[in-house]
């Protein structure tokens, strides 16, 4: 049976649309960090896509080729995630200065993958889709406490779900922790160029 992430998961990617508190363990990501509005047509967003799941399909077909990779365990690769921050006091977001965003753009790995496997997988994408793969990176991180919830609908109405979260972390004695290390996260379950904007899926998640 493939593995999914998102049903061994389901507390970090199917949660309610209530606030909750979760512990997130450690996870490996392919990345790429980048500047800019992300739905600016070619804009840097849009050129981390093919590049993430350039790595991440090489790694999951790498059953199919010569490249054997200890621990290997067929999966479905995981959905598109994404860390944002603008260079703003408190991790405060304003979502009208799109232009002013920072992210990292990334999607799961399993813990297999070694750094080595890594490179392989990035210079097997690079030479099957003729792209430079010189920004992506493997990326270990622990967020460890967070509150989350799941979005539904347009991504520009997320400040509501997101008052909400902050609301219910307060009444239950936490405060915010954004840092250099932990940031604003979204996991996008929905595809926004085949879903309808009041349909879509997001969970968010912020540290605490």
């Amino acid at each position: 049976m493939v593995y999914d992430f998102k049903k061994e998961f389901r507390e970090l990617y199917r949660p309610s649309s209530k606030p909750g508190v979760v512990t997130v363990p450690p996870m490996s990501y392919v990345a790429v960090r980048g500047k800019g509005n992300p739905n600016a047509e070619d804009g840097e967003y849009q050129r981390t896509l093919p590049l993430l799941y350039g790595v991440a399909y090489t790694i999951k077909m790498s059953k199919k080729g010569s490249r054997e990779i200890e621990g290997y365990f067929d999966f479905v690769v995981p959905p598109l995630e994404g860390f944002w921050w603008q260079d703003r006091a408190g991790g405060e977001i304003d979502y009208t200065r799109k232009d002013d965003f920072n992210f990292i753009s990334c999607i799961r790995l399993p813990d297999f993958v070694t750094r080595e496997d890594f490179g392989w997988a990035v210079s097997e994408a690079a030479a099957k889709k003729k792209l430079d793969f010189s920004a992506v990176e493997l990326l270990r991180l622990d967020e460890g406490l967070c509150v989350q919830c799941m979005h539904t609908g347009p991504y520009d109405e997320e400040p509501t779900t997101i008052d909400a979260m902050r609301a219910f972390a307060a009444e239950e004695g936490y405060a915010p922790d954004f840092s250099v290390f932990r940031l604003y996260h979204e996991i996008y379950l929905s595809d926004p160029r085949k879903c309808a904007p009041e349909k879509l899926k997001t969970v968010i998640r912020h540290p605490i």
